[in-house]
This record gives C-alpha cells, structure tokens and sequence, in this order.
C-alpha cells in the first residue's frame, strides 16, 4: 500500500469538514500535515479529490466522494482490529494453539481443556500430538503458543518450565522372567530383548540410560506408536521403558501388562511447559498455564499416586 491510514484519515476529516484549517484544528496537526497528505493521496492514486476555493475551503470532486466512502470503510475496519488486538491483551478469549507429546497428552490434555472450555467459553484451545522434534520446530516456527513436553534437548530459545517428573520403569507381560520382581535393574533387562519406542529424542533417551549403567540394551523390536509398544510387549515379544504411568496395564487387545519399578540413579523425564523465550504469552495461555498446574498437582493426588513412578514439582 503506497499510503497510511494516517494520510487517510486526514483526508476523511479534510473532506468531512471541507476545510484543511479546521481538519488540522480537529486532529490537533499542523495544516502542512494535512494538505501533504491529500497532495499524496492525489498522486498515489491519480484522482483529484478536492476543488479547491479560495478562501472557501475545499469540496469533495465525485472521485472524492466515492474515494472517501471506502476511506471510511477501511478505516473503520482497522479501528476494529486494533480493538481486537486490545481485547487479546486484556480478556481470556480468541484462539489458543497447543502442542503435546503424545505419551501423556491423551492422558492429560482432554480432560483439562473441557474444564477450561467452562472457564474460559471465549477461548477455543486446539491441541496437536508431536514427536519432540515436531514440538520444538512449531514453537519455533510460531504455530503454537505452547508445548507440554518433556525435557528433551530443549534449545536455549525455548524457555521450559517443568511441572511433573517421571522417572523410568519396566513393562512386560505377565509371564515375563522379571515380571515377579519388586525391583529390577537395567543389567538384568539388558539380557531380554526390548521393544523400544522409535521416536527420535525418545530412543536416545533410553539408550542414554542403559550407556550410564555401563550396558547395551537389546532393541529387537521398534514401534512408531505407544498402543503398539504395549500390545508387543504384551504379547510376549519383550519389555520395554516407560516413564508416563498407564491408567490401566492392558494393550489395546485386552492382554495384561506387568510394570516393574527400575533401580539405579537414573534420570527421569521431566513435562511440563514449553514456549519461545521472551515471548508475551496472551492471557488465554496464561490461564491455560495456571489450570495446568493444577492438574498436575491433582494428579499426584488421584491417579498416579505411587511416588515410584511420578512426582510433582509444584
């Protein structure tokens, strides 16, 4: 656009009041300001817009006449989005765009975002399920606002702050060799076969484990999915690594899994939230942040209420 709104709404009032004295009165401008302005109007778009009288002021040509309409028009328009603006900055409404690790998120996410919805009716929450590299890139990219993940190579970009923190614990079948245990350390899983969840970040993480007990593990079997993990493991086709605990130890074909907590100084995941650093979160996502919050402490109270697989950090 060769022109600002400034420049048009110069015109509009010019052209309202017919006189570039009494404009510059009404917008508090010098006169210069506004006959420059009309001036560039009149190049920009070819049309003379005024006649001009001595002495008398100005009168609209009818060039100027339909050219001022649309002038209103559009201004009018823009009047309305800078109010818009000004209500995302103020009330909890428009639109807020998530992201979650799909280990958790089902777990989390749906539940929370109904009881928002009956908070907050003016905000409509959209959530997507990533894999860790996903995540970071959307925040980066700007598609989302927020990202509830775990503490995997988070960049200096990204400011995290961590609201739950689950550390690692074996699944497997119910006839599994270990699956009687109390305890089992990862030198014993290292000598069964393991289906490991091949995600990238997701597969490092526990290959890094197994390296800090000064062992390898034996990945016989990859999935893409954590309903596939969990059938094959079910099925008898090895264990695996968990953090998140499971609201309930079946796969999707009804078989039961069994869950062995793991010894050693092992590092944990950590969820919680994730948003580019410096960046002014709305007031919908700050709501959204704070009931959160909530949730996780609620929690460590309900549902995950064995210490060995969760804990809270609020």
């Amino acid at each position: 656009m060769r022109f600002t709104l400034k420049q048009l709404r110069y015109f509009v009032v010019a052209g309202e009041l017919s006189s570039v004295t009494r404009a510059a009165q009404e917008l508090h401008v010098s006169q210069p300001s506004i006959s420059s302005a009309i001036l560039h109007l009149e190049e920009v778009t070819g049309l003379q817009l005024f006649v001009r009288h001595h002495a008398q002021g100005l009168s609209l040509t009818p060039s100027g006449r339909q050219f001022i309409v649309k002038a209103k028009q559009l201004l009018g328009q823009a009047d309305g989005l800078a109010h818009y603006a000004s209500t995302l900055g103020q009330d909890v409404a428009g639109q807020l765009r998530i992201v979650g690790f799909p280990t958790f998120t089902p777990i989390l996410v749906p539940g929370l975002i109904r009881r928002f919805n009956q908070m907050y009716p003016a905000v409509n929450v959209q959530c997507d399920e990533k894999s860790q590299q996903d995540v970071i890139q959307g925040l980066h990219d700007g598609r989302y606002e927020l990202a509830l993940t775990y503490d995997l190579q988070i960049p200096a970009h990204i400011e995290f702050e961590p609201l739950m923190e689950f550390p690692p614990y074996a699944v497997m079948s119910q006839d599994h060799p270990l699956a009687s245990r109390d305890e089992v350390s990862l030198q014993e899983l290292a000598e069964h076969p393991m289906v490991v969840l091949d995600w990238p970040m997701s597969r490092e993480y526990f290959f890094s484990l197994f390296l800090s007990q000064g062992v390898e593990p034996n990945f016989a079997f990859q999935a893409k999915s954590m309903d596939m993990v969990r059938g094959l493991v079910a099925n008898g086709f090895g264990y695996s690594l968990f953090n998140v605990p499971l609201i309930n130890m079946l796969a999707l074909d009804g078989r039961r899994l069994a869950h062995v907590p793991v010894t050693g100084e092992l590092r944990p995941l950590r969820m919680g939230v994730a948003r580019l650093a410096q960046f002014r979160l709305t007031p919908a996502a700050e709501a959204f942040i704070a009931e959160l919050t909530k949730e996780a402490k609620q929690l460590s109270e309900t549902v995950f209420t064995d210490s060995r697989f969760y804990r809270s950090l609020k």
